[in-house]
């Protein structure tokens, strides 16, 4: 009886030292990759770092144990080659289990927060291949880019407290964040704020703070440019063909024409030669300027296209395509797309009557 009960004690002992100890663990299977190699990684702010590799059993199973501090949650990716097919997020002494295949597809239970992160991962993974097969429709993927930035900003407003914001905050389309508005500040010091308040070791938080430090500064400069009177429009900052960024409010010219449009398409090569060509000719020598944004994501495609038609004004492109912030800030919908402004300030009125009613309109401004 005795050693029974020195048996239970010992069971507990050891049930109650695993549950003190700072780890999660991960057990899962990766179905039809028998005897292969997975890449466990760490989230180190806005980097993968390499933990480790295991191998799976002959079942395709595996399982490893990750350090989790205390009111310290930890993002972990598995990966198997290049392709990513788990995304986790681990609290202290929990068990997440894996069920996953080759694709990227997979589900998780065990941990709440991997559970609710595989939600919000497999979103921004739909959001990436709806726009990349919309490729060659603008407007599409303009539409589907506001959506998911609408979709993005409902989520970290109705989860304030949640850690998965921190990687909704910090999604990225090419180069550009997915949150480009100067705006977004004030969401980020919104959650930055109320995650402190649950996790105020975590470092992921830390970095959401200095991000919502970093875009208030911003955003309190831009306020500032804004209210001044020579900057009453929104401004652009794009790179021209020579690599050069040019920023629109520094074009000299007392009527400016901000152009959207697309050079794959050739009905809007043509109205650039046909149409704008012979205006700018014309006006620009009394103030007139064209500042040309196209919205196509294929550079080398604009570059040559520019330089073919041997445009004279200024030409510029980010190739983020539709989902560039200035097709955002400037609601554009349909291209091509025309906006005035007139002695520093945004026209808002529509040019109505095509070329001629342009040609009007700068007889006036221009005299």
């Amino acid at each position: 009886m005795k050693n029974c009960n020195k048996l239970l004690a010992l069971a507990l002992a050891a049930l109650s030292l695993a549950a003190c100890s700072d780890k999660a663990r991960i057990r899962g299977t990766l179905a039809g990759a028998p005897d292969r190699q997975i890449v466990v990684k760490q989230l180190d702010i806005n980097v993968y770092r390499d933990l480790d590799t295991i191998k799976t059993g002959s079942d395709g199973s595996f399982r490893y144990d990750v350090k989790v501090a205390k009111g310290q949650p930890e993002f972990i990716y598995l990966f198997y080659g290049d392709t990513r097919i788990a995304a986790l997020l681990l609290e202290k002494g929990e068990t997440a289990t894996v069920n996953a295949d080759t694709l990227g597809r997979y589900t998780v239970s065990g941990s709440d927060g991997s559970t609710e992160l595989a939600r919000i991962d497999q979103a921004y993974a739909a959001f990436l291949s709806e726009l990349d097969s919309h490729a060659d429709e603008p407007a599409a993927m303009t539409r589907i880019y506001v959506q998911h930035y609408r979709d993005c900003v409902k989520y970290v407003l109705e989860h304030p407290f949640s850690l998965t914001t921190v990687p909704v905050f910090f999604e990225r389309l090419g180069t550009s964040p997915v949150f480009s508005q100067p705006s977004d500040a004030l969401l980020f010091r919104q959650v930055a704020d109320s995650l402190a308040t649950v996790y105020p070791a975590s470092r992921y938080v830390k970095a959401l703070d200095r991000e919502a430090s970093r875009r208030e500064r911003i955003f309190e400069l831009g306020n500032k440019i804004q209210d001044a009177p020579e900057t009453a429009f929104p401004d652009i900052v794009m790179p021209d063909i020579n690599g050069e960024r040019k920023a629109l409010s520094e074009v000299e010219g007392k009527v400016i024409l901000v152009h959207f449009w697309d050079a794959s398409d050739a009905a809007q090569k043509m109205l650039s030669i046909d149409t704008l060509l012979p205006i700018y000719r014309e006006y620009h020598p009394r103030g007139f300027e064209i500042y040309s944004v196209c919205v196509t994501p294929d550079k080398p495609e604009w570059a040559s296209s520019v330089l073919a038609q041997k445009l004279p004004w200024i030409n510029v492109n980010d190739g983020l395509g539709a989902a560039s912030p200035a097709v955002v800030t400037y609601n554009v919908s349909d291209l091509p797309d025309s906006f005035l402004i007139i002695n520093g300030e945004l026209n808002t009125a529509p040019v109505s009557g095509g070329a001629d009613g342009l040609r009007r309109m700068l007889s006036k401004l221009l005299r």
